[in-house]
């Protein structure tokens, strides 16, 4: 039976994937769905797309960013890199309430700290075997599960 993360008022909560390799994001969503995570998925290979969506680039058509949502972030992105994503999101009323999970390979510490610092909500490494990288994504869909959120700012 797959369930739908939603917010209190029952408004499903769109997952936000910011990831620029094309093997890694069909992992996600493939373990996230096998985690029964039935929640709508809208992918980003770009950090410069991401931004475009989120504070309304004409580009893209009104409504395209759900108001319920939660960003699984890349860092290591084209165009505006995670870091940079993560500082613009966390520095403006409308986004900086919107959960922001670090997905990435990155296990040096000091990177850690600066994205706690810059406002991340959780930072998980990506594991390098298979086996485990498909384990953890699909732990993170069952945490997700979880998880309330609050609707972004208008």
């Amino acid at each position: 039976m797959q369930k739908e993360f939603q917010l209190l008022d029952e408004q499903a909560v769109t997952i936000i994937l910011a990831e620029d390799n094309a093997g890694h994001a069909r992992l996600i969503e493939k373990n996230l769905r096998r985690a029964n995570f039935a929640n709508r998925i809208i992918k980003f290979e770009d950090g410069q797309q991401l931004v475009n969506c989120l504070f309304g680039d004409a580009s893209y058509k009104p409504g395209y960013c759900p108001p319920a949502m939660l960003i699984l972030l890349d860092l290591n992105l084209p165009g505006l890199n995670g870091y940079q994503v993560l500082e613009r999101m966390k520095n403006d009323r409308r986004t900086r309430h919107v959960p922001v999970v670090i997905l990435t390979t990155t296990e040096d510490p000091q990177e850690i700290a600066r994205c706690y610092e810059l406002g991340c909500n959780i930072y998980i490494t990506k594991p390098v075997e298979y086996d485990q990288f498909c384990e953890a994504i699909r732990k993170l869909g069952d945490f997700l599960s979880i998880v309330k959120i609050p609707e972004m700012d208008e």
